[in-house]
């Protein structure tokens, strides 16, 4: 138990700081074994182990190192939830658009299965009707379309 409590003492004390400083070790008024870097009355057993006080100043820059690294880590999870947020919005667009794209294909197809003549317009305002082939091959072109963007 007494080395325990020796190793215990050793490991917190090793533990903390920079100025060093000698540890004691005395018994109080009721023979407990108590441990100091500044025993209350002589004699004391010197231990030969050293304390080291903890530099203020040290310790206010870890401080601000690690809330420096947790900002940091925040920023980027903010950025993250931002990304995916977007990424969501832009599936979504996608999708609304994807469904549009179809209501349109449908409705160019029934435009040109319903429409008696099928024509292009040329540059000058002119109309080219279209030969049975090129309806045809029109048609086939908006049902194909129309299948594509209704999947």
């Amino acid at each position: 138990m007494k080395i325990r409590t020796v190793l215990l003492a050793t490991l917190m004390l090793g533990l903390s700081g920079v100025q060093a400083a000698e540890i004691y070790m005395y018994r109080d008024e009721q023979g407990n074994v108590q441990y100091t870097d500044k025993p209350p009355t002589l004699p004391a057993q010197r231990l030969g182990i050293r304390n080291q006080r903890t530099d203020p100043a040290a310790v206010q820059e870890r401080e601000q190192a690690e809330q420096r690294r947790r900002d940091a880590a925040d920023a980027q999870r903010q950025e993250q939830t931002q990304a995916n947020a977007a990424a969501q919005q832009a599936e979504k667009l996608t999708a609304e658009d994807k469904a549009q794209r179809c209501v349109q294909a449908r409705e160019r197809y029934d435009n040109y299965l319903n429409a008696p003549r099928l024509y292009e317009q040329l540059a000058d305002g002119e109309r080219r009707y279209l030969s049975s082939e090129e309806i045809d091959a029109a048609r086939a072109a908006a049902k194909a379309t129309m299948e594509v963007m209704c999947q």
